[in-house]
């Protein structure tokens, strides 16, 4: 749990991009009860219509077009206003997602999205957009985590850090909750974690949609 949101017991989240949904960054908000939405193109494995007042879920395709529209759509569902936490992991275009969601005026307090980590800093790189694309399991996918920093300054918002297994996600917090991180580096060099699949194993027991379904009606 981000620093900026520690202690805090209710909130609101957005995730787009959730695969089956039994491994999400947003999860863990479920289970403490906050509210939230997903927006993905596959089918998820659990049964989310169980509690559409906590939690809802819009099966469909993610590109400039309609990224405000479902995000709004989101909010309107679960009767929020704005996000606490958005977590934006689409394989390809994220870098132009993340700016037309800032450019439109939303801003989460926490801004998780996928970086991709072949190119350390200071190389800004990102893929050319097309609506259509989906990942073809290759490193021609998102964008640099440089580029991401430099979009994201520019809204006001900071890198605090990167998980620290396999160089996936980075987190970016609202300027002001700076001083929740006086301990984070100055150096974006010294935040950057590599490409470390090799480190990636699956251990303990495997999750079960039967798990999120109980944090749903708890």
């Amino acid at each position: 749990m981000p620093r900026c949101l520690v202690g805090v017991e209710s909130g609101t989240f957005s995730e787009l991009g959730v695969g089956n949904g039994l491994e999400n960054n947003t999860l863990i908000l479920l289970a403490k009860g906050w509210r939230g939405f997903w927006i993905g193109a596959e089918e998820i494995a659990f049964n989310h219509r169980l509690n559409p007042k906590r939690f809802t879920f819009f099966k469909t395709w993610v590109s400039l077009e309609n990224i405000i529209s479902l995000i709004r759509q989101g909010l309107k569902e679960i009767e929020i206003t704005e996000l606490d936490v958005l977590s934006l992991d689409l394989d390809g275009n994220d870098s132009y997602l993340a700016q037309e969601i800032l450019k439109c005026g939303i801003f989460p307090k926490l801004f998780i999205l996928e970086y991709n980590a072949k190119f350390p800093p200071p190389i800004k790189w990102k893929v050319a957009y097309d609506a259509n694309r989906s990942w073809d399991f290759t490193d021609y996918q998102g964008a640099s985590l440089a580029l991401f920093s430099e979009l994201l300054a520019a809204y006001s918002y900071t890198l605090v850090c990167c998980n620290a297994a396999t160089g996936v996600n980075a987190f970016f917090v609202r300027n002001e909750y700076l001083d929740k991180f006086g301990d984070v580096p100055d150096s974006i060099e010294d935040i950057f974690i590599g490409c470390r699949y090799q480190l990636y194993r699956r251990w303990g027991h495997l999750p079960s949609p039967k798990t999120i379904e109980q944090m749903l009606i708890s």
